[in-house]
């Protein structure tokens, strides 16, 4: 598998942000990076909301479904349950934790109503762009800081 640049990003932004958005269009590998060994651990929880009873579970209940995670967790493709936001906001007010909660979204996701507004000063964003050149072939770019 081809080491991402967002890498090191990802990994810092895990250290200091309670939450952090991977944000990117379709098909980019926002899964596939969550789910690598760089950035999963054995500690991390993976949930995706592709699947349909995790998602059912999440809209039926968004409260309930957030207080029985077990952080620190992944959520993949949250902009198919975009209730659980201000559950998440709530959630790290109350015990506020560098990276309990690493979300993967399609580039729609920041159009939700009051997603920025909900976990601002709680969440950092990623873009994760299609693979560059120098991903490609193994080389740092530089325009990638």
């Amino acid at each position: 598998m081809l080491r991402r640049h967002l890498v090191g990003r990802l990994l810092d932004a895990l250290t200091d942000t309670p939450a952090v958005l991977v944000n990117g269009a379709r098909q980019t590998g926002k899964s596939t990076l969550v789910q690598s060994a760089d950035v999963a651990s054995q500690s991390r929880h993976y949930l995706t909301f592709d699947d349909p009873g995790i998602l059912a579970a999440a809209r039926r209940d968004p409260n309930g479904f957030v207080a029985g995670l077990e952080t620190p967790v992944t959520l993949d493709e949250v902009q198919h349950a975009p209730e659980i936001f201000p559950v998440i906001k709530a959630a790290i007010d109350r015990k506020r934790e560098p990276g309990r909660f690493l979300l993967t979204g399609s580039a729609n996701v920041m159009l939700l109503p009051k997603l920025s507004e909900s976990l601002a000063g709680r969440m950092e964003v990623l873009t994760l762009w299609p693979f560059s050149q120098g991903e490609i072939h193994g080389a740092k770019e530089t325009v990638f800081v």
